[in-house]
């Protein structure tokens, strides 16, 4: 009995090919990855090795390898400084602000967008709620100090002409309002940008899943909470994941150009900025290098934990 053709010419059919023979095949596409992975292994991987300092009395003069070991000594002092609780406070409290505000606005306009009908007016209010992203920190803090200013502030200036207010609020030196007006700015920054994936995964939609929901007698209410929302969720979940990794990355810029007032420290001082003043302004190197590296190991952790929940969903990072 002889065999078919195909099987003669190719007596292994089956036999799968091995990973240095599909990159071979693939060279093209693996030399346009190497940039990219050069470019994190020098400027992630490699500035690693200064972890190091967080177990030593380091010493600039010293280096490395003749600073003395000193073990956890550097993570008690911090975790028995008299500022950690309040800087933990601050650090928790915004992040949470910006997770379940900052968050899920982004989702909210880009609903809102899809549902626009005239394309010309869609692209003005995308264009306008993307500008504020490509524009420097230095920059938005300036517009809103000067914003909030009590010397000819618009806000104030508009309260005070509705008869909200009598005198000028010094929005920037109480530290009640600090909080709200980071928050709020981060918001008006980001929001645009950060809806534009979400505008991509709802654009990947197959319309037939609106067309035969409206025949169905759908709302446009009922379509978003039936095919929008749950077509999108895995896109959804996965910047969860990563929000919940960033917790403890409360902000740097951000809180250093807006609260410049020493007034606002009790509320505004968060582990990065407090790393920053620590460890360059008072060179202490080794504390401040443990500080960062509690942080890092905590948000690891957080990232772990969160993909192993949303794993449970069927939707993770791996």
């Amino acid at each position: 009995m002889s065999l078919p053709s195909e099987i003669q010419r190719n007596p292994e059919p089956n036999r799968k090919k091995g990973p240095w023979t599909k990159l071979a095949r693939q060279w093209d596409l693996q030399l346009m990855v190497i940039p990219a992975m050069l470019f994190i292994f020098v400027f992630s991987y490699i500035p690693m090795y200064g972890v190091l300092m967080a177990f030593q009395d380091y010493s600039l003069f010293r280096g490395f390898m003749n600073s003395p070991w000193v073990g956890f000594k550097h993570f008690v002092m911090f975790f028995e400084a008299p500022e950690f609780w309040t800087i933990m406070r601050n650090t928790l409290v915004i992040s949470m602000l910006k997770l379940c505000i900052g968050f899920p606005a982004p989702i909210l306009l880009a609903l809102m967008l899809n549902e626009i009908g005239r394309r010309t007016f869609k692209r003005v209010i995308q264009t306008i709620s993307y500008l504020p992203h490509f524009l420097s920190w230095v920059i938005v803090s300036g517009m809103i100090i000067s914003i909030l200013s009590t010397d000819n502030g618009s806000l104030n200036i508009l309260l005070q002409k509705l008869n909200l207010i009598d005198e000028p609020i010094n929005f920037m030196s109480e530290p009640k309002y600090f909080w709200g007006i980071l928050t709020a700015t981060n918001v008006w920054k980001e929001i645009g940008f950060s809806s534009i994936v979400y505008l991509a995964a709802i654009a990947g939609i197959n319309p037939q899943l609106y067309e035969a929901a409206s025949m169905d007698g759908a709302s446009r209410v009922k379509q978003i909470t039936a095919i929008t929302i749950p077509s999108i969720l895995p896109v959804v979940i996965v910047f969860l994941i990563l929000a919940i990794g960033n917790l403890l990355n409360a902000g740097f810029e951000d809180i250093l150009l807006l609260a410049g007032n020493p007034v606002l420290r009790d509320v505004s001082d968060v582990l990065d900025t407090y790393v920053y003043r620590i460890g360059i302004q008072n060179s202490r190197y080794s504390y401040a290098t443990a500080a960062g590296l509690f942080k890092a190991v905590i948000s690891v952790i957080l990232l772990t934990l969160a993909n192993y929940l949303a794993r449970k969903s069927g939707n993770s990072l791996w």
